[in-house]
């Protein structure tokens, strides 16, 4: 069995589970792709994962309401014990990093971590990341019976539902005690769509100027579009930005079908969290910019009068 996490937001799956179910699919590894779906009043979501795997186990209970990384290493650990699974799949995401290594560590499994591509080879699992700044790719393989692999977020494209649907089943769990409780939640969120949610990306650099131009013209483009709005790590150390917008090799990687990119340069720790872009347009004063390099479409000129002219533009229809 290849077992697969599932990320949702109670409602619905987020992107990374269907990437998942590629990045399972692309083993080649025999047994049936199942998706654990963890949480409280998770029925619609158990759904929607039913059109994605061949089996869905669920596990709505109370306590699981929010998340802990013990609680999910903990129903994790058990499931892929009862169902023999070799192959444990989860999304890199914040939580996903926090509780894989626990997870590892209680099947004794081995633990691929940020990895960008997966190969099954008769028993051995080959895997592939990216290291000393995305310059270098690192190839791991193990034989090992269970092995615990967290993907780097938009490294597969997202799989497709099927029109045959997997049966779903609702698991019982022995939880250990939640030793940790949340005083208090602030939430940061903006009203965007989560960047690495987004089908439309807008991504300012250094070459803005200034925090309150980065706003003004980042912000919004991506208003305008519906769009995310990604930052270069030169933005987020500046600090005109959070780090949760950094896109890039210590950021995130996103997937859009489009991707914008303002006042960037185009290092290539930044291409390696957006190389996988569909289409990819840049605006940059600079005619010798390494992003023009990429991009299917590139204005040469200054953001500041390029970029408000586009938003009129949209604007008027």
């Amino acid at each position: 069995m290849i077992l697969i996490l599932a990320e949702h937001d109670g409602a619905r799956l987020r992107k990374s589970a269907y990437e998942l179910v590629s990045a399972a699919r692309a083993t080649g590894r025999e047994g049936p792709v199942t998706m654990l779906v963890l949480g409280s009043g998770v029925a619609a979501v158990a759904d929607e994962a039913a059109a994605l795997a061949e089996q869905v186990l669920v596990a709505d209970l109370p306590e699981l309401t929010a998340y802990d990384p013990e609680l999910w290493a903990a129903a994790a650990a058990q499931i892929a014990t009862e169902g023999e699974a070799h192959t444990v799949l989860v999304a890199g995401s914040r939580s996903g990093r926090e509780y894989s290594p626990r997870l590892a560590v209680k099947l004794a499994a081995p633990l691929l971590e940020d990895v960008i591509a997966l190969v099954g080879e008769g028993d051995a699992l080959r895997a592939q990341r990216g290291v000393f700044l995305a310059r270098v790719t690192e190839t791991l393989q193990t034989d090992a019976p269970v092995v615990v692999v967290s993907v780097k977020p938009g490294s597969f494209a997202p799989a497709q539902p099927a029109d045959a649907r997997g049966e779903q089943y609702d698991v019982e769990l022995s939880l250990p005690e939640r030793r940790v409780r949340a005083s208090d939640r602030r939430s940061d969120k903006t009203g965007r769509v989560p960047l690495t949610e987004a089908e439309v990306v807008v991504t300012g650099g250094r070459g803005l100027g200034s925090a309150e131009r980065f706003a003004e013209l980042v912000e919004g483009l991506a208003d305008t579009l519906g769009a995310g709005v990604g930052a270069t790590r030169a933005v987020v150390d500046a600090g005109w930005r959070p780090y949760a917008e950094q896109i890039g090799q210590t950021g995130k990687t996103v997937q859009p079908n489009v991707y914008v990119a303002l006042g960037t340069s185009g290092a290539v720790q930044h291409l390696s969290g957006m190389n996988k872009s569909r289409y990819v347009v840049a605006v940059n004063k600079d005619p010798d910019a390494p992003i023009f390099k990429v991009t299917d479409f590139g204005v040469v000129g200054d953001v500041t009068e390029v970029v408000p002219a586009l938003i009129r533009a949209l604007k008027a229809g």
